[in-house]
């Protein structure tokens, strides 16, 4: 049978005839075509089983911001040593330079490494020295990798690698994937230069028609937002762009809180929302801030417009607003967070997130209604785990089974609103919270191990992708 092939399938073809395995991006190079004319070339090879593209990856790792800090000046627990070097320390003392999370961290650390007592007493509780501090495996870890990025199988301590990871922002993993192309068998016998360009092979494949189709993630979207509508729930809706109040301050986030920083939040540049809520309402946020977090609130920081970075600040706008006595909601859109793009995070992507408040409701109502989200989805092995959420006390995380990967994964994380959140708005019932991203559930739905696989405009998974039902 004659084979009929393009300009562009020629090129393709002979670039690798010459260099058997080749990146699109070197056949870019090599044949002086765009990479979009590649990328249509090899679909092209490839649908005529003429071409056959593999995938890999490699995992680098970098410091995240608090890793960089603590490259330049040392973890928090080696922080509380320097301080405690000349004396004893009261914990008022520590908390002086080591406030927030650092504090808790470098008390817990260097407890569990052995290094400090606490000694309590009528003035105050002090911290003093145990024994003399040696470098520990983090440590040594986070000066091998410094300000670059290495391979991760250059880290010969995993242990101490784990253990970073389980610090928030300190270590990053980025997962590179590569596509390499190759001819097959059939192809690497074909002699480009005698096929025929613009002849009509009428012993040829009649070429496939692809009806459209909505977007796999569209249609995971719309099979949750239909689960829980079935479940008893009603959507409510806000702006992409909110208020730092409601955004952060209503969810009793401090304004000094690192998420609020401009490299995880994204600011609208000179806008400004005169007044983002009642002044009963921001007199009694801006108390309960001022009382347990003790600084000094600021109604400016209030004011500055964002891109919203979740959507519960939808939820917890709609309690103030309406303090219903019973009331199933959720929010689903998109929220937007200054991240460094990886094979699990990105800037933009989907969020549902939702409130139970009630007469009688307690976290165990919540556990069942998410039980049954979860198996109207097809997923059956999930647990709950405690962990910490900043707004909900007590919380917890939902895990899930991947078949695929032989691993539980992270989905959804819930728990009560703690009083700091509901108190100050005027809410007096205890409010059942949860939340997550799409995008996860939906990777687990069609076995992707990348989140930006949804992005890459794969038209040949695009379209054997199963529609969800």
């Amino acid at each position: 049978m004659s084979q009929v092939l393009h300009d562009i399938e020629k090129k393709i073809i002979d670039s690798l005839q010459k260099i058997s395995e080749q990146t699109p991006e070197q056949l870019s190079e090599s044949t002086e075509l765009s990479i979009d004319q590649i990328r249509r070339g090899i679909e092209w090879l490839r649908l005529k089983e003429l071409a056959q593209v593999k995938e890999s990856s490699k995992v680098e790792i970098s410091l995240g911001e608090n890793g960089i800090d603590a490259f330049k000046n040392g973890l928090p627990e080696r922080k509380l040593m320097d301080l405690i070097k000349d004396g004893p320390k009261t914990f008022d003392d520590v908390r002086k330079t080591l406030s927030g999370a650092g504090f808790n961290a470098a008390i817990a650390n260097a407890k569990k490494n052995g290094w400090i007592t606490i000694d309590k007493s009528e003035s105050g509780s002090k911290i003093s020295i145990k024994e003399k501090s040696i470098e520990t495996p983090e440590e040594k870890l986070i000066s091998l990798i410094g300000e670059k990025s290495i391979p991760e199988e250059q880290i010969e301590n995993k242990l101490a690698l784990k253990f970073l990871l389980q610090r928030p922002n300190y270590v990053i993993q980025n997962t590179e994937k590569f596509k390499t192309v190759s001819l097959t068998d059939k192809a690497s016998k074909i002699d480009s230069s005698i096929s025929h360009s613009g002849a009509i092979d009428v012993e040829a494949d009649v070429p496939s028609v692809f009806a459209a189709r909505t977007h796999p993630l569209k249609d995971t979207i719309d099979e949750i937002r239909e689960i829980f509508v079935k479940l008893g729930f009603s959507e409510i809706q806000g702006n992409l762009t909110q208020s730092s109040f409601w955004n952060f301050d209503a969810l009793f986030t401090p304004q000094d809180h690192p998420a609020r920083e401009l490299q995880d939040t994204f600011y609208l540049e000179n806008l400004k929302f005169e007044k983002p809520a009642s002044s009963k309402q921001i007199k009694q946020v801006s108390a309960s801030h001022s009382q347990n977090w003790r600084y000094n609130w600021q109604l400016k920081e209030s004011q500055k417009m964002v891109l919203r970075t979740h959507t519960t600040c939808v939820t917890i706008k709609y309690l103030a607003e309406k303090k219903p006595d019973d009331a199933r909601v959720f929010s689903l859109g998109r929220v937007f967070r200054n991240e460094k793009v990886s094979y699990k995070h990105l800037v933009e992507f989907n969020q549902i997130e939702g409130i139970v408040i009630g007469n009688n409701t307690t976290l165990r109502d919540l556990m069942g209604i998410q039980k049954e989200f979860y198996k109207q989805l097809g997923l059956t092995k999930i647990k709950f785990w405690p962990t910490f959420f900043p707004y909900t006390e007590p919380s917890l995380q939902t895990m899930v089974y991947n078949e695929k990967l032989g691993k539980w994964i992270e989905l959804f994380g819930m728990g009560i609103f703690r009083p700091e959140v509901t108190k100050p708005l005027g809410i007096t019932k205890p409010v059942l919270a949860w939340g997550g991203g799409i995008e996860r559930i939906a990777m687990l739905k069609f076995g992707l191990d990348d989140v930006r696989e949804f992005y890459n405009n794969n038209l040949s998974w695009l379209r054997t992708a199963t529609k969800c039902q």
